[in-house]
């Protein structure tokens, strides 16, 4: 069967996306979830369990608060309360934790630590996926079932105020609402008066039910200066005196109702040292939670230590205070502590709901739940509970019914603990089976797509795929049915469910076809080329295209970084390859250039390279004044050169055998300005200390100075008016990093009032747009003068100049240097390793991805999503605009593989007409 070029390339595409679609689905394991969805109305309640007859307790309890308020304070630590801080900047509440009426716990909140998770989790007591980081910025309509959703079926009343994502979840649920948005990190003042001012008013009323409260001003302040800033400690402050004035109204209020209310603080997730938040360090999942009500009698000298829960409890917790039904995904169980006044009879009967809930959530997501600890914990407490009833319906007071309903109660809470345990354990199941398929896929169709070349390149080729020939046909069936029986073993012996052994058998079948036509391809064109001799062909007809030390590298380096990535350390650590990998290439590299100069094919000492007569003192300038002009003379590959005698004299040879060393150097220095990863992020490094308020006047010299050295590296090939748009664009950065006080001028003092700097970052964008535009109409021009490879090559650069000015926009001023050093290592690289040692387009290609890559860690960044800098995303925005926050954001984490991309495209282009 004949195949074109451009058929076979597609239907590889094809396959590659239903093998990363399998893997992904893999990856991402289903939720657990109820098959009785929230359409299905409000179920009758669970009877109380008796032994021999019927109880007369059916209904749901009553609630057990009156009103309840809560508090979120995003990205509240643990330690802001609890710890020296809290003791510092939030008196009132520590008081309240230490000897007030209230319960004080520390919740782990699940990565991903974002808001609308962290939302969904607090509200429906499930634990939301990864997938949920990308739905973050856009939250969709809350479809589970959550304790709002029960509220507002029970008739509630609920009122909101703040963070706008609620209002995406809960449409519709709340009576009365003012949302803030909660993207625009810049401002952490007017986001939070904007919730304190509807208080007075609210807390006068008493026509609702429930309040929330969500204050996002400390999550910004994070973000914008890290959980050391000075200002976090007014935050707090301003946050403790906002619960004194609820505490103290509720309290007012119960004088008059004689009925208890529950306020309650908590945090949806915590601050890492950066300030940022999304991964699962102890200070980004550790949050506090505080349930302050009158109803929690407190004993003097009684301490209560904060205990450790899980975030997932609040949802079965308050369900239970506003006497509502628990949320049918929920995997939380109900915080004792807080029904630990209430008579025996109640207490087993909110833990009965509780456990029967969570029991009937295994029996539809697990297979073999009869066999798992904690339902039979259940069904052994049901039994005891029943057992109870009956003796106290028969007015047994004696101490055999207290006895037995303590045990009840123990073996209640037991149950509680380990399905909890199952059920979040569930959801962090991965499907290996369908990870290994999809897997296996996607490298099936690599492999076969690799040995197709160089003919699957040719427009006009066709390719032999032989699916018709007889031992083509036995070898396929053959493996058809060892994959066959492969995924009848898997799918019986399997405990848990797994997506491939749920598909009908026809679909499961189609799956396992195409792995054995994809395989008996591969081998199919491994014979053939065996039997043709096609590398020995190739290696004779061209004897002196043999793989160099810096090929073998670069194919051995490539691969072996996608083989590391099966490995979860060496993906949180993957700043580690990358800088190895880059600094063995400089090495290779250096070997490379003594080798072409001093040592010819036949091994005999000679250049091969010619030498200029140029002067030791200009070598720096031309670097830098240069960057972009290719006018190095061309290798010599057959022949002498110059001698070495005669390169005494001059630079030019000595410079191009130093710039792997200088590279290599550069490499060197970057790594000690940003420690990131999982294991070396809490290292000092030279950014905390250019960002410590002691050090500005060194960060305002070193930004200076780095903005000179990337005007001087761009500026030479670009056009007048885009070197003028350059040169005041940067200026303009250094304005906007003063006007936020992060830098200084000369002249300035260092109290000076700081601002939003709006005006001066749209000083800039304007010169970012016109490069841009001026970069564009190059390019259109020279698409019309097929034969302009000049036009084309300025308007690439001014397009990479453009992209420049605005990263010198978004960076922060200490990952400057980053952006200086970047476009140093391009210019050295391409005028003194790529053009004289004449490396192929592929060879350059590589080289600028493993740059991109290194430098995309070089910034700070890593795979942990806390190292994101969302601040990057609001630069000159004065509100939240999802398009252009999200582009800003992306090009901000992104800068460094932008940056090698462009530069890729202007040195092909440039190099096009040969």
């Amino acid at each position: 069967m004949r195949l074109g070029s451009g058929a076979f390339a597609a239907s590889c595409v094809a396959i590659e996306v239903i093998g990363v679609a399998i893997f992904i689905r893999g990856f991402f394991p289903a939720p657990v979830r109820s098959s009785a969805g929230p359409e299905h109305g409000v179920e009758t309640p669970a009877p109380e369990p008796m032994a021999g007859a019927s109880s007369n307790w059916t209904k749901l309890p009553s609630p057990l608060f009156n009103k309840v308020v809560i508090v979120l304070i995003d990205a509240l630590r643990d330690d802001f309360v609890f710890g020296s801080k809290g003791v510092k900047y939030m008196p009132y509440t520590t008081y309240l934790v230490e000897k007030g009426a209230s319960h004080s716990f520390v919740a782990e909140a699940k990565p991903p630590t974002v808001t609308m998770p962290r939302i969904k989790a607090l509200m429906t007591g499930s634990v939301p996926g990864f997938v949920d980081v990308i739905r973050n910025l856009n939250s969709p309509v809350l479809l589970e079932d959550n304790v709002i959703r029960q509220g507002k079926a029970a008739g509630k009343r609920m009122i909101f105020y703040g963070d706008e994502t609620w209002l995406k979840l809960f449409p519709k649920h709340f009576v009365e609402y003012d949302g803030t948005t909660s993207f625009f990190v810049s401002d952490y003042i007017e986001v939070d008066n904007n919730v304190t001012r509807h208080l007075d008013k609210v807390l006068q009323r008493g026509d609702w039910d429930v309040l929330i409260l969500h204050y996002l001003g400390l999550d910004h302040i994070g973000h914008i200066s890290g959980p050391n800033s000075p200002l976090i400690g007014h935050k707090l402050s301003e946050m403790d005196s906002i619960l004194m004035k609820i505490h103290t109204s509720l309290l007012s209020k119960e004088r008059e109702t004689l009925s208890p209310s529950l306020l309650v603080v908590c945090g949806d997730h915590g601050m890492s040292e950066t300030g940022s938040h999304g991964a699962s360090s102890t200070e980004e999942v550790s949050t506090p939670l505080i349930l302050i009500s009158s109803a929690f009698e407190r004993k003097p000298g009684d301490v209560r230590h904060p205990k450790h829960v899980q975030q997932t409890d609040l949802a079965a917790t308050l369900a239970i205070g506003l006497g509502v039904p628990i949320p049918k995904d929920s995997v939380g169980s109900l915080l004792f502590p807080v029904i630990e006044g209430r008579p025996m009879r109640e207490q087993l009967r909110f833990l009965h709901l509780n456990t029967l809930q969570l029991s009937k959530l295994l029996q539809e997501n697990i297979p073999s739940y009869e066999k798992d600890p904690g339902f039979e914990q259940f069904k052994m407490a049901e039994r005891l509970h029943g057992n109870w009833v009956k003796l106290h319906l028969e007015e047994n007071h004696s101490d055999i019914l207290l006895g037995l309903g303590t045990k009840v109660l123990r073996q209640y809470l037991g149950a509680l603990k380990t399905l909890s345990l199952s059920l979040s354990t569930q959801v962090a199941h991965y499907d290996i089976y369908s990870m290994a398929v999809g897997t296996v896929v996607v490298l099936e169709v690599l492999i076969l797509f690799l040995l197709s070349t160089p003919h699957v390149l040719c427009r006009k080729a066709e390719l032999d795929v032989p699916l018709l020939s007889p031992v083509f046909s036995l070898l396929f069936y053959m493996i058809f049915l060892v994959l066959s029986a492969i995924h009848v073993l898997v799918c019986t012996s399997s405990e848990s469910s797994c997506y491939l052994c749920s598909l009908p058998w026809l679909a499961a079948g189609g799956v396992m076809v195409l792995v054995s036509v994809l395989l008996c391809a591969i081998l199919s064109a491994l014979i053939r080329m065996v039997i043709d001799g096609t590398l020995l062909k190739k290696r004779a007809a061209h004897p002196g295209s043999g793989w160099s030390e810096v090929d073998l590298l670069l194919l051995l380096g490539t691969v072996g970084h996608v083989l590391s990535l099966g490995a979860s350390s060496f993906v949180e650590e993957e700043h580690q390859t990358w800088y190895f990998l880059v600094n063995t290439l400089c090495l290779a590299l250096s070997q490379e250039t003594c080798r072409s100069y001093f040592v010819g094919d036949d091994c005999e000492p000679q250049h091969y390279f010619q030498v200029e007569e140029q002067g030791c003192s200009d070598i720096l300038a031309s670097t830098l004044l240069d960057s972009t002009s290719y006018n190095t003379p061309e290798p010599v590959r057959t022949g002498k050169g110059a001698s070495l005698s005669e390169a005494q004299g001059s630079c030019k040879w000595w410079t191009v055998l130093a710039s792997p060393w200088l590279v290599l150097i550069c490499c060197r220095l970057l790594r000690s300005l940003n420690q990131t990863g999982v294991q070396g992020a809490h290292r000092p490094d030279l950014s905390h200390w250019l960002t410590s308020s002691d050090h500005k006047v060194q960060l305002s010299g070193l930004a200076a100075l780095s903005l000179i050295v990337i005007f001087m590296l761009v500026q030479k090939g670009c056009s007048p008016v885009s070197k003028a748009a350059l040169a005041l664009g940067l200026l303009g950065v250094f304005c906007y990093r003063a006007a936020i006080g992060i830098v200084l001028f000369p002249w300035q003092s260092d109290n000076k009032v700081i601002s939003k700097g709006i005006i001066e970052a749209r000083f800039v964008y304007v010169f970012v747009l016109g490069i841009l535009f001026t970069g564009t109409k190059d390019l259109l021009k020279a698409q019309v003068i097929a034969t302009d490879y000049k036009t084309r090559t300025i308007g690439l650069w001014e397009i990479h100049s453009g992209l420049v000015l605005l990263a010198a926009l978004l960076l922060r001023p200490h990952n400057l240097p980053v952006l200086a050093f970047s476009l140093l290592i391009q210019t050295v690289m391409t005028k003194f390793i790529w053009k004289p040692l004449r490396h192929d387009a592929a060879e350059i290609t590589v080289m600028h991805y493993w740059f991109g890559q290194a430098f995309f860690y070089f910034q700070g960044n890593s795979n942990n999503i806390a190292t994101i800098d969302i601040s990057a995303g609001f630069v000159g925005l004065d509100t939240y605009l999802e398009v252009p926050a999200t582009f800003l954001t992306v090009f901000g984490t992104y800068v460094g593989p932008v940056l090698w991309a462009s530069h890729l495209m202007h040195f092909l282009s440039s190099e096009a007409s040969k």
